[in-house]
């Protein structure tokens, strides 16, 4: 029974480490990182918790908006010692009261409305910074995948190289001891195996620092290395209107109407309403009877104040100057880029079918020279030529692809 139960750990602790393996081999794609960078933000979760903050800040301000009840009390003692002391007229020697005072601002709730607006438009900026900084996110995320998917593709093709030139070197040794080739010849090929091994090993070093970057940019904290699915991006179409940044200056255009709407709301009448009811004596006559209450109203009218609304009234207008002047300076760089990067992608795409010939006449030269080199009809430096070109013309059109990726890339960016 002993050896049954020991026997049942041991599968079970192989199972468990085969499942983990499998889950590590689990491929990743390109969702997954943008998913866990955008759950990681720290600047992401400041800015919805300064929503919420705003929120809070639009409840205070209704409540303000209400009537104010307030309790108050104070006391008073002046002695007048041999003669000394503050004139009893005025101070009546002591004095003791405590109320309730209600107080109410009749012409308020356009200014309470204005605050409101002005909350809401600090709101929609906030919330205009968290999808600006979501796309810029998005597209360092998605750069840096590309990055860590070109080493990856290198690493894998560094090692069919090698594993190419490993099958080679088996014959290439046997047909050297039987001189078919020199040994001058095949030391030449073995330096070649040999720094193609070197470069599969700084391969593998380029992508464990990649995915290590990616990991990190994305915030994870297992940094395991699993095999990255091929990215998918699409070109968005060009839009007509791009709206997403242009809502900065309408939002900027907006807070200005506001203050100044603001401003005008400063110069309008007040008129407020005030009760108290309590007790206010001088403890002198009858305290015991000064228990009261009284009504009353404040009103103002502002009347001169050295044209300060005039002058406020001109620094919003420049500031309105500056905004324009931002955003039509931005929409013709924005028309521009996005031009270049549309020319950039057509330019490349023209490459890949030049490229995709040299790699199929590259390959089809290989499997050619593979054959002559082993009957011994081929030099051995042709062959290593062959594989060079082969090489160059897949390194190529992996750097083509990526560089393509990532102008598609940038272009979605812009074009919003």
């Amino acid at each position: 029974m002993k050896i049954l139960a020991n026997s049942t750990l041991i599968v079970l602790i192989a199972a468990i480490g085969l499942g983990k393996a499998r889950a590590q081999q689990i491929p990743k794609d390109l969702g997954f990182f943008l998913s866990q960078a955008k759950s990681s933000s720290p600047l992401l979760k400041d800015l919805s918790n300064q929503r919420k903050s705003l929120a809070i800040d639009s409840m205070v301000t209704r409540a303000t908006a209400g009537p104010q009840l307030s309790a108050n009390g104070a006391g008073l003692y002046a002695p007048v010692v041999h003669g000394y002391g503050y004139d009893e007229v005025i101070t009546n020697g002591q004095a003791l009261e405590g109320y309730l005072s209600l107080n109410y601002d009749l012409l308020n709730k356009k200014r309470v409305q204005n605050q409101l607006e002005g909350i809401k438009l600090q709101g929609d900026s906030i919330r205009y910074a968290g999808k600006l900084s979501t796309f810029d996110l998005e597209r360092t995320i998605t750069d840096q995948y590309l990055l860590a998917y070109a080493s990856q593709e290198q690493q894998r093709f560094s090692s069919e190289v090698v594993s190419l030139l490993q099958k080679e070197d088996a014959l290439l040794k046997t047909l050297t001891r039987t001189n078919v080739y020199k040994q001058s010849e095949y030391l030449t090929f073995l330096v070649t195996l040999q720094q193609q091994q070197l470069a599969e090993k700084q391969a593998e070093i380029q992508y464990r620092n990649d995915y290590a970057t990616l990991a990190y940019m994305a915030g994870m904290q297992d940094t395991t290395r699993t095999r990255l699915q091929e990215p998918k991006l699409q070109d968005t179409q060009l839009l007509e209107n791009r709206t997403f940044f242009m809502k900065k200056f309408e939002l900027d255009s907006m807070r200005n109407d506001n203050l100044k709407k603001g401003i005008d709301l400063n110069y309008r009448p007040k008129l407020g309403v005030y009760a108290n009811g309590g007790y206010s004596s001088s403890l002198v006559l009858q305290p015991y009877k000064n228990f009261g209450a009284s009504v009353g109203f404040t009103f103002s009218v502002p009347i001169y104040d050295g044209h300060q609304r005039k002058m406020q009234y001109q620094k919003l207008q420049i500031s309105g100057e500056t905004i324009n002047a931002y955003r039509d300076f931005f929409s013709s760089q924005q028309r521009q880029q996005l031009q270049l990067i549309r020319q950039q992608i057509s330019q490349t795409n023209g490459l890949f079918n030049k490229i995709n010939e040299q790699i199929k006449f590259s390959k089809g030269l290989i499997e050619v020279d593979s054959r002559l080199l082993h009957t011994g009809d081929l030099r051995i430096a042709d062959f290593i030529i062959a594989i060079n070109n082969y090489m160059s013309a897949q390194s190529l059109y992996r750097q083509t692809m990526i560089n393509k990726l990532k102008l598609i890339n940038q272009y979605n960016y812009w074009n919003k």
